[in-house]
């Protein structure tokens, strides 16, 4: 399983999500990231992406806590984020009966 977050802010407001990022609790062992990677665009803004990995047996709390973690951001001027879980082929086609 892996669980994707995507964020986006104003560069106006770096320094506030860096400061954030500096305080956030470590990950726990079930769970490894990978990231963040930003990328800027004129007009755009700055956007993240965080990639979290974990095994199926730990996929309800690895999203609560991904979800907890993102929540140190919502005082920050134009922080927007979403945070999806993604299946790998083989969990996909055991969900359509080909698994």
């Amino acid at each position: 399983m892996i669980i994707i977050s995507q964020v986006e802010f104003p560069p106006g407001s770096s320094k506030d999500i860096g400061k954030c990022f500096t305080k956030l609790p470590a990950l726990p062992a079930y769970l490894t990231m990978n990231g963040p990677y930003f990328r800027a665009s004129v007009g755009g803004g700055i956007k993240s992406i965080n990639l979290y990995i974990c095994d199926n047996a730990h996929t309800s709390e690895a999203l609560v806590f991904v979800n907890s973690r993102l929540t140190a951001y919502y005082d920050v001027p134009g922080f927007t984020y979403s945070c999806d879980a993604w299946l790998e082929v083989a969990e996909a086609l055991k969900m359509v009966g080909l698994g």
